[in-house]
């Protein structure tokens, strides 16, 4: 996208801000608790099922 106003290189790294990169360190934690409720939920649906 285009940027208007004009900016040091110096404060854009200051201010640029990327969603991705505040929440990778937590994919560690995340994925495996929502495999295991997608597990969980998918076994439930099953058992239901039958």
């Amino acid at each position: 996208m285009s940027n208007p106003t004009p900016v040091e290189p110096d404060h854009a790294a200051a201010v640029e801000h990327d969603a991705v990169e505040s929440i990778v360190h937590l994919m560690p934690l995340v994925l495996p608790i929502a495999g295991g409720v997608l597990m969980l939920l998918l076994a439930s649906i099953a058992i239901y099922m039958a």
